[in-house]
Formats: structure tokens, sequence, C-alpha cells
């Protein structure tokens, strides 16, 4: 089982006992955290994809550490000009081991839909990308009631 989970303005695909880097989360060693902006999550059978996110699931964590990132050097500089500007930055990290991913069970599985419907509704977005390449496929919800 795995998930896709956002976290400090990053995506990241995690699964059971996994240990990530994130962007500093709030807390101290040892102490749990609940990761809810889940965007998918991958079953032995089923995948739940989440609108933005998948309702119910939930991700358990705990804080394994806590510290800074390797300093980056930001260098600036104008050409012929003489301007040069030098500057250095850590970032603030979290190591978070990953104990449990909930699924949350009151969602139909996208797994759900037949072959022939799943088919079928990809036929659908080919032809309307022929018919007007120029939209996006959020375009096109909106060009229709203009």
């Amino acid at each position: 089982m795995y998930a896709i989970v956002c976290t400090g303005g990053k995506q990241y695909r995690v699964t059971e006992g996994e240990v990530i880097t994130v962007e500093r989360i709030p807390g101290e060693v040892g102490d749990a955290v609940e990761l809810k902006d889940i965007l998918l999550v991958k079953g032995e059978e089923d995948l739940r994809i989440g609108a933005p996110t998948v309702e119910g699931a939930l991700i358990q964590g705990q804080i394994v550490r806590q510290d800074r990132g390797k300093k980056i050097i930001v260098f600036k500089h104008k050409r012929r000009k003489g301007y040069r500007k030098k500057q250095g930055h850590r970032q603030d990290l979290t190591w978070l081991r990953i104990q449990k991913i909930e699924m949350g069970g009151n969602e139909v599985p996208s797994s759900a839909l037949s072959e022939e419907e799943h088919g079928r509704l990809l036929m659908l977005d080919i032809i309307s990308a022929q018919a007007n390449p120029s939209l996006t496929p959020s375009e096109e919800e909106h060009a229709g009631g203009e």
C-alpha cells in the first residue's frame, strides 16, 4: 500500500515504515503527526484518487528528527554593473516515520468502473480534445457555457 501526500507545498510518495524528509512540521521528537492532505491512496486491490484530496484518508506518523538541511549558496549578479550579492540558506526540516496509512471507507474506488466505461470516458476526452485542441480540459468546462 502506498499514498501520495502533500505537505509543505511538495508531494511525496510514502509507504508504511518509510522515513521521509519534509519541510518543518511543528512538534518535538517522538510526537505523533497526522497528515490529511492525501491526493492518492493505492491499496492491494483498489485505487482512490482524490478530487483534490481523498476524503477520510489519513496518514499517521511520528517525528524522528528535527534539524536543518545542508547550506545552499544563493548568488545573484548583474554583468558589467558591479552588482553581486551572496547569501546562504539552510532549510528547517523534519524527518517523519510513516506508521499507518488509512484509506477511508466511504468512497467508491476508481476500480469500480468497468473497463468499458473507462474506455468510453477516455474516448470522450480524446474526441473533445480533437474538436477544440486550443482548450485545456479545465477550459473546456467553462467554454460550454459561453
